[in-house]
């Protein structure tokens, strides 16, 4: 088995619930960053293993994505638009994140006959090729070049060098809170001025939303908090309750440009598989029925204010119930995480702010489980 990381924690899971994760030996950890933002609701809810159960029953892959009608994708991508600005109308179904990148950069040169493409420093949408390229930190990217031509970066928050966007833009791809800087939040008005860049020039506005859809923001989609509205917006992880499954979403007049010059112009063999689509349906109606979006806010609130005036936090960033936290240097924090792993708490680095880690459980945490994850936290603050 191949593996990414070169120093991996090595704890072998045997089974997981709502917020824990258990080893072999039955050791119990709290699970403080949702497998990355994947499990919004926590770790095998029984509403989506029972649609995962029930459509096991009914059938699993037929044929490649959108040659034959198969109502889990139809039903949720009803339920997604519904819940989605009218002019994100169309739904195209994929199996990740970075996938759902790769279409929806493929979707923004073909409708504009444009080839550049901007992106912002210390952004990170995925590891395939043209998301790699995109990618704002070359850290990571530098062993894999050339990768794709003509992309150019700007600084998030930095009104001035939107002046960058011009009528040879295809599109700009953003987050609205970058989730790998550390949870870095938007300037007022700074998405306002983006959005009124790209109505300029005709440049499309893809939304990286992977990472803080689904409630994790205290809306269900990110850019509801502020003044935007994208004309592409990317989805994966928290979509489907742990099953894999992703998407990019546009309006039909946009997304119609890959059915001609060439036909077939996005093809996907197992996007919008049956059974990761019943989860994922099971998964939005969870969300929604039980308010976690706006249960989001008042639970971080209680994370922040607790550890807000620790001393050897220096700072902290939030958004819903998605908080960066700032030590002072990278090698206090590598020591924490440490802590954290030995005293029974989940969480991990951000990857362009070494010096800082996140909190981000299932929306699903009760109070006494925060208070409890507050209280290991403060344990492992002591032993560094």
């Amino acid at each position: 088995m191949g593996l990414p990381s070169a120093n991996p924690s090595g704890i072998e899971i045997s089974h997981a619930s709502g917020i824990y994760l258990y080893d072999v030996s039955e050791k119990e950890y709290i699970d403080l960053v949702s497998g990355v933002s994947v499990s919004n609701i926590g770790h095998l809810h029984p509403e989506v293993v029972k649609a995962i159960k029930s459509q096991l029953d009914k059938y699993m892959h037929l044929m490649v994505y959108g040659e034959f009608i198969q109502s889990p994708q139809v039903k949720l991508a009803r339920e997604l638009t519904d819940h989605l600005p009218n002019q994100l109308n169309s739904v195209y179904f994929v199996n990740s994140g970075s996938e759902a990148i790769e279409g929806a950069l493929k979707l923004a040169k073909r409708f504009t006959g444009r080839t550049e493409i901007i992106a912002f420093t210390n952004a990170y949408h995925g590891g395939t090729h043209g998301a790699l390229s995109i990618l704002g930190n070359e850290s990571l990217k530098y062993a894999f070049r050339p990768l794709l031509p003509n992309i150019r970066f700007l600084e998030f928050n930095k009104i001035s060098d939107l002046s960058s966007i011009t009528e040879q833009t295809a599109c700009i791809v953003i987050e609205s809170i970058q989730a790998e800087a550390g949870i870095v939040l938007p300037d007022e008005n700074f998405l306002a001025e983006v959005r009124k860049r790209c109505n300029e020039t005709g440049t499309l506005l893809i939304l990286d939303d992977i990472q803080m859809g689904f409630g994790r923001t205290g809306k269900l989609f990110s850019f509801e908090n502020f003044d935007f509205t994208p004309d592409i917006i990317c989805l994966a992880k928290g979509m489907g309750g742990g099953m894999p499954i992703g998407s990019f979403i546009s309006s039909q007049d946009i997304m119609k440009s890959l059915t001609f010059e060439p036909e077939l112009g996005h093809i996907t063999t197992f996007g919008g598989h049956p059974v990761s689509c019943a989860a994922a349906r099971a998964n939005l109606k969870v969300i929604l029925e039980n308010e976690l979006s706006e249960q989001a806010n008042i639970k971080g609130a209680i994370f922040y204010d607790e550890l807000i005036d620790h001393p050897k936090i220096v700072a902290i960033r939030k958004q819903g119930l998605m908080l960066g936290l700032d030590l002072e240097d990278e090698a206090l924090t590598g020591k924490l995480v440490n802590e954290f792993l030995k005293n029974g708490l989940i969480t991990d680095r951000f990857l362009f702010r070494g010096n800082a880690f996140r909190i981000a459980p299932p929306l699903t945490i009760s109070d006494i489980e925060i208070e409890k994850a507050i209280g290991l936290i403060y344990t492992s603050l002591k032993s560094i």
